[in-house]
């Protein structure tokens, strides 16, 4: 799969990308990331990219031509069909299921603006859909596009060691995740929950599933209200919620 990343900092997502899976993914030929700076497509001698807000106002607003050339750059330098992104506090807020979608796509250009905002008509005329990845102001979009960036790489096949890691995320089947353990089994009083030691793999999967069940409708019932649930799932919430196995995914 092919990113591009249209920034001010190409720097920040360079090094942001190096380390850990995606290092790993852009190192093994499974991703390709390029970087588009729209100061390189400024027309003056200053590199301008931004100018004062008509209307007045605090903050600097970025110019339409330097940031649609460089867009404009970077859709013809390749022919894989592209969405085009703007990482925005405005946009649609990102979830996994969006991210299973854009995973499924040959190619994202990601644009992360700066400053107090981005000229309106260049949204219009060149952006395809805006996201946001919490409902909070960051210094640019550079930390979005990485967040992005990030989770949609760690699906794309043959990037996790282990084809399951991504399915049994939190939020891959609406849930939060499950706890999990590892060796020693005693650290400093508490146990590894004896099930997990039982070599009982569909018990160990059901006391997963009770697990992410708890923990979704105690950290996000809202979760649980927009979930489809299927049979098993809403059996074990029930269960849950009329107290019977509470002390099961406690202890």
């Amino acid at each position: 799969m092919r990113f591009d990343i249209v920034t001010l900092f190409p720097g920040l997502i360079r090094s942001g990308t190096s380390e850990g899976v995606t290092g790993r993914a852009i190192d093994r030929g499974l991703v390709d990331l390029r970087t588009w700076d729209p100061r390189s497509y400024a027309a003056d001698k200053h590199r301008t990219v931004d100018d004062r807000p008509y209307g007045g106002g605090p903050g600097m607003v970025m110019k339409v031509e330097p940031l649609r050339d460089a867009i404009q750059a970077a859709r013809k330098d390749s022919t894989l069909p592209a969405k085009t992104v703007f990482l925005s506090p405005q946009g649609r807020l990102l979830n996994q299921r969006a991210i299973v979608e854009f995973a499924k796509l040959p190619r994202l250009i990601l644009v992360a603006g700066r400053y107090e905002g981005v000229d309106e008509r260049l949204i219009e005329a060149e952006i395809d859909e805006e996201w946001s990845i919490g409902d909070y102001v960051l210094s640019g979009g550079e930390l979005a596009a990485l967040v992005m960036f990030d989770a949609v790489v760690r699906l794309i096949p043959g990037v996790l060691g282990h084809a399951e890691s991504a399915e049994q995320d939190s939020h891959m089947a609406g849930l939060l995740d499950c706890p999990h353990y590892t060796r020693p089994e005693q650290v400093d009083g508490l146990e590894v929950p004896r099930i997990l030691q039982s070599g009982d793999h569909e018990a160990i999967r059901l006391w997963r599933l009770r697990q992410a069940i708890w923990r979704t409708r105690q950290r996000r019932p809202d979760l649980i209200e927009s979930m489809a649930l299927d049979a098993e799932q809403k059996a074990l919430l029930d269960e849950l919620a009329s107290g019977i196995l509470v002390d099961e995914v406690k202890n």
